[in-house]
């Protein structure tokens, strides 16, 4: 495990968080600093590419791609709060250019230095309790990449079962997609629109005021269901969780 006191990170904010849910990037540098870790923001950075890459355009995902090599060059660590993002970076990149003797070396370098933020929590500073309180009855949906590409799958709820006054419950059929899946979700609505149906049935069979997830592609489409619905359950991504913020 890295010591606290001389490790520092750089956060890739993603588009998600950069664009629409700054606040999120805002708990994450919070809870980071709390732990004593420095935070670097590449003011460079851009999109990571995913969305070109998924749409099957490999030309333009690798120019941002190699972007971002250049981007985040030389940090000691490089945190991301998305699971996607993460495993664009960590697992995908190497797929871009795997045919590129310049390009895969730098490529397979920054994938050892990636981690999700939950993932940076617990696998690099070895925390599981970083003093948060949030009041309330918790659900947790693990995304798709986060699960299945990065492997991740106790470390978000270890963290969560240490916030004190937090209720964490348990979602049925919980490592299920909800549908989004990027452009899934805009090319097959209705195959999406129905994954969505059984995964808020299964968040208000648990019983929970807060959905929380570590990515907010998931987040954002299950948090537009729920306010088309009225539902009353709010959506936060673990870091607002840690960070506190019960708003």
């Amino acid at each position: 495990m890295a010591q606290r006191g001389q490790v520092t990170a750089s956060l890739f904010a993603t588009c998600m968080v950069d664009q629409l849910y700054p606040q999120v990037g805002v708990s994450v540098v919070r809870v980071l600093r709390r732990l004593g870790v420095t935070v670097q923001f590449p003011a460079s950075q851009v999109c990571c590419g995913q969305p070109l890459y998924n749409a099957g355009f490999t030309k333009p995902a690798r120019q941002l791609a190699r972007h971002t090599l250049r981007s985040l060059a030389g940090s000691q660590y490089v945190v991301v709060p998305s699971g996607s993002c993460a495993a664009m970076l960590k697992v995908f990149y190497l797929d871009l250019f795997a045919h590129d003797p310049a390009l895969l070396p730098p490529a397979q370098e920054l994938a050892s230095r990636v981690y999700e933020f939950s993932q940076f929590l617990t696998e690099v500073l070895g925390v599981d309790d970083v003093g948060a309180s949030y009041t309330g009855k918790a659900a947790y949906h693990p995304s798709c990449h986060l699960l299945r590409e990065l492997g991740v799958r106790e470390g978000p709820r270890r963290l969560l079962g240490k916030v004190q006054g937090l209720e964490s419950v348990e979602l049925p059929q919980a490592e299920s997609c909800c549908g989004f899946g990027g452009a899934f979700s805009v090319k097959f609505p209705h195959i999406s629109g129905g994954m969505l149906d059984d995964k808020l049935a299964n968040l208000q069979a648990s019983g929970a005021d807060t959905l929380v997830a570590c990515d907010m592609g998931c987040l954002m489409h299950l948090g537009g269901a729920i306010d088309r619905r009225s539902l009353p359950v709010k959506i936060r991504h673990l870091a607002q969780v840690l960070d506190g913020e019960a708003k």
